[in-house]
């Protein structure tokens, strides 16, 4: 997983409230386990509408979208989020998130800014014309116009966001401890050890 600590640029100015994960990723893109390529499917649905703002190319791999409230609801479907990667998105900023898509969201990478409507309402206009900008470490939402919104994360999900550990991550950083446990381990309990071959 790659560090997530400064996420900027245009934003899709989305707005949408409710937006469930069958909206994010039909049912028909569920049938791989590949990651690659479910971008396509993205907002299929909304795609087929003239004008959509995912097919605007002022928004063309905007790595930001502003979101309604509620963002993420329905099926526990992972390929929500892996679709918002493979389209390019790093973040995604909501009034609130679903709790299982919030955390498919984080696992996978990207984060989720929780921030009160009327901040939505203003960077939804903002990304009409301009970039936003994601300082996670400061944890702010800053415009070219000096809009500054504060938002509030987990500790442990900004550290692992900042240090692109995903759960493999986070084992394999314990390495080292690992090792001396089942060292120890083996000291303690010899009858648990495999015969040497």
């Amino acid at each position: 997983m790659e560090p997530v600590n400064h996420v900027e640029g245009r934003a899709y100015p989305f707005g949408m409230k409710n937006v469930d994960t069958d909206i994010i990723i039909p049912a028909e893109w569920l049938k791989t386990i590949s990651r690659n390529g479910l971008g396509k499917g993205a907002f299929e649905a909304l795609r087929k509408e003239p004008g959509n703002v995912f097919d605007d190319p002022r928004y063309a791999g905007a790595p930001i979208i502003v979101a309604g409230d509620n963002f993420g609801c329905g099926s526990s479907r992972e390929h929500a989020a892996w679709a918002l990667i493979d389209m390019g998105v790093k973040a995604v900023i909501a009034p609130s998130f679903s709790d299982i898509f919030s955390g498919n969201a984080f696992k996978n990478g990207i984060l989720t800014v929780v921030l009160p409507q009327e901040a939505i309402d203003r960077l939804v206009e903002v990304a009409t014309t301009d970039p936003i900008s994601i300082d996670l470490e400061h944890q702010t939402v800053t415009t070219p116009f000096q809009d500054r919104f504060r938002f509030e994360i987990d500790p442990f999900r900004k550290s692992c966001l900042m240090g692109g550990l995903d759960e493999v991550g986070l084992t394999m950083a314990r390495g080292d401890a690992i090792a001396t446990f089942e060292r120890m381990d083996a000291q303690r309990r010899p009858w648990l050890v495999p015969a040497a071959a």
